[in-house]
């Protein structure tokens, strides 16, 4: 019976996959590739931003989303791995909050298109956005997205893989698949799981439109959503997710390219998929995805840190787990773009720390909120060492400038903080580089670049 069962799923995942190709392709006419921008929350071409908060201020919101995401992530890794827990919730299930994405992508949708705002993250599957009629919305400064004005819009029927591959058991009168997402802080959309042509603005000029891209049409939608979002862009790894959606046209690859918020450029972050998304180089290095669940995650292995000669390996969470010390835990760190600060095991952290605090010529102070470690009074003549974070066959050239901020007035910290349960790789440390996601042939890749410029 289990033998039977291993065939059938397999055959599913397979029928699955040619489905997404037969349904999508050809998108990107020739297999191309595209680029368009990222907007940071934080930054004036932000409908998000608050010119009234202080740069500290902004800081310091971003770092307890980081907590907020962090402790989301904890969860839905462990319902995962529970059964029970995984079949008590109705509809497709999203897996990030709704209060802690970094990056925002513009998007139009339909035909005639109507442009929305929306979170793009690499931590959630599902692309929604609001639609009329809208029984129960949260209030959006945008027009909200109207089916009934675009020849390109069309339900998805309850029979379809993409319905039945995510286990939904909401089916309308007229067999129209419907989904839910539930967050973690009691927010969630509900409505038509659907297909529409969508629309990206090219950072090289013009536009590309992508039609059949399946995604969630909201018409119950209630929370802490921020009225300048209309939604989601999923860029995650599971079968939802537009990344896979589109694996047929770009190859399953995507990359982007952080700008630092504070660069002084006018410079956005740009996203790349296809071959556009290709990193090579001669300084370019590769790490292994490493499979695990949720698939939406994306899981590399964080094997320690060195500074200078000394090398301070990772552990994992091996008291935590109950497994020897040297043992590590395959996909032990999840790479992710809306997280801003990283998590490393206490121990891997602990041994970090003592030798950063070794090698310091500074004040070392206390954060008076508790947040970081290891900070310094901002001194004239202080020095940070260069960190270098070693992955499976890839060695990261950390800049001081990510692992060391001035997180308020005078004071420094170590932007890497402690975790008991999850590791995570914010973006803070990936600024600066070109980092490329290869679904296909399940790799990450690190070319350090100049993000402003790339």
């Amino acid at each position: 019976m289990a033998g039977n069962f291993t065939v059938l799923s397999l055959f599913s995942k397979l029928s699955l996959l040619f489905f997404i190709n037969l349904f999508l392709s050809p998108l990107i006419e020739g297999k191309h590739g595209f680029s368009t921008h990222l907007i940071h929350r934080d930054t004036p071409k932000s409908p998000l931003y608050n010119p009234s908060n202080s740069y500290f201020e902004t800081l310091n919101k971003a770092f307890h989303r980081s907590f907020s995401r962090a402790e989301y992530f904890k969860k839905r890794i462990s319902q995962s791995h529970s059964k029970s827990l995984s079949d008590s919730f109705d509809g497709i299930q999203s897996h990030i909050t709704s209060i802690t994405g970094e990056y925002l992508i513009k998007v139009s949708i339909g035909t005639p298109p109507v442009d929305i705002l929306a979170i793009a993250d690499t931590g959630s599957d599902l692309t929604w956005t609001q639609c009329n009629p809208c029984r129960q919305c949260y209030e959006q400064s945008a027009p909200l997205f109207d089916p009934s004005k675009t020849s390109s819009y069309r339900k998805l029927s309850c029979e379809s893989l993409l319905c039945t591959e995510v286990g939904t058991q909401t089916c309308d009168s007229e067999n129209n698949c419907g989904y839910r997402v539930s967050y973690g802080d009691h927010s969630y959309s509900i409505g038509d799981l659907s297909a529409e042509t969508f629309t990206f603005e090219s950072s090289s000029g013009g536009s590309v439109s992508i039609p059949k891209v399946v995604f969630g049409c909201g018409h119950e939608n209630e929370g802490t959503f921020n009225e300048s979002a209309s939604g989601i862009v999923g860029l995650g790894g599971g079968s939802l997710s537009l990344i896979k959606q589109l694996s047929g046209s770009i190859g399953g690859r995507f990359s982007y390219c952080l700008v630092p918020k504070d660069s002084g450029s006018d410079a956005s972050s740009k996203i790349n998929f296809g071959t556009n998304a290709v990193v090579s180089g001669p300084t370019a290095v590769s790490t292994p995805l490493i499979k695990k669940n949720p698939d939406t995650f994306y899981y590399l292995n964080l094997e320690g840190f060195s500074i200078g000669n000394t090398r301070i390996s990772n552990k994992g969470f091996s008291k935590l787990h109950n497994i020897s010390s040297t043992a590590v835990e395959e996909g032990n760190i999840i790479i992710d773009s809306g997280t801003t600060l990283t998590y490393v095991p206490q121990e891997l952290y602990q041994d970090l720390e003592s030798q950063l605090s070794k090698i310091i010529r500074g004040t070392r102070v206390s954060d008076p909120l508790s947040i970081f470690g290891l900070c310094y009074k901002s001194e004239r003549n202080i020095e940070f060492p260069k960190l270098v974070a070693h992955f499976t066959n890839a060695d990261i050239v950390l800049a001081p400038t990510s692992t060391f901020l001035e997180v308020s007035e005078g004071m420094i910290c170590l932007t890497i903080v402690p975790s008991d349960e999850l590791a995570i790789f914010g973006n803070l440390l990936q600024i600066n580089y070109l980092i490329g996601y290869d679904l296909v042939n399940g790799k990450v890749s690190f070319l350090p670049a100049d993000c402003t410029k790339n």
